[in-house]
């Protein structure tokens, strides 16, 4: 990745955590700086669509997604929607890039609104204005014209909109093999090196 700033990712209340957290677990192993947001909504589809048992306090979270991922001290801070003084929430510590995954229709009209009634959708704000990357996970069909509207909206402010469609060319055995196409993508967007799936034409 070309600047060693610290890569901020959220996850929201869309179904496709596992998304989520296997760019987590990726970033942390290509030792990149992580500032991490969770949504109430997301810790409870966590609960729903993985066997983690996530502890419900930002701080609590930080220490037990280190032991997970295997984080190094200093790598990994998680903050709460309510964290004001969080590096986050002012333009002079920007991160290199954000990434909402997955992202919820709800949170995507917030960031194309500008509402920022919370950290999250602070964060993503800081990030727009000072011209930063801007990834949006959206996780949702169909779409309404809502939907469509908002990201056209957010696509020419430059985000971009990178929805959870894996595909198949590579032949998937399992579930994880078709997360990491999605996350592979993501990667790609943020110039972090992998080797998650194989490049189309590469053994051509």
């Amino acid at each position: 990745m070309k600047n060693k700033h610290a890569i901020a990712v959220a996850m929201t209340g869309a179904s496709g955590v596992l998304y989520g957290l296997r760019l987590l677990e990726c970033l942390i192993k290509s030792k990149i700086k992580v500032y991490l947001m969770i949504s109430k909504p997301a810790q409870m589809v966590i609960a729903t669509e993985t066997d983690l048992e996530l502890p419900g306090r930002p701080e609590e979270m930080q220490i037990a997604f280190a032991e997970w991922y295997g984080a190094t001290a200093g790598q990994l801070f998680v903050f709460g929607k309510e964290q004001w003084t969080a590096p986050l929430a002012s333009g002079s510590s920007v991160p290199s890039a954000m990434v909402i995954c997955p992202c919820t229709s709800g949170t995507l009209s917030a960031i194309a609104n500008g509402a920022s009634n919370n950290l999250l959708e602070r964060a993503a704000d800081v990030v727009l204005k000072e011209g930063r990357k801007l990834i949006l996970v959206h996780r949702e069909t169909p779409l309404s014209t809502i939907h469509i509207e908002n990201m056209l909206k957010l696509s020419r402010m430059g985000v971009t909109i990178l929805p959870a469609n894996p595909g198949f060319y590579h032949r998937p055995k399992n579930i994880e093999g078709i997360v990491d196409f999605v996350v592979a993508r993501i990667l790609d967007q943020l110039e972090v090196e992998h080797t998650l799936i194989p490049r189309w034409g590469a053994e051509g």
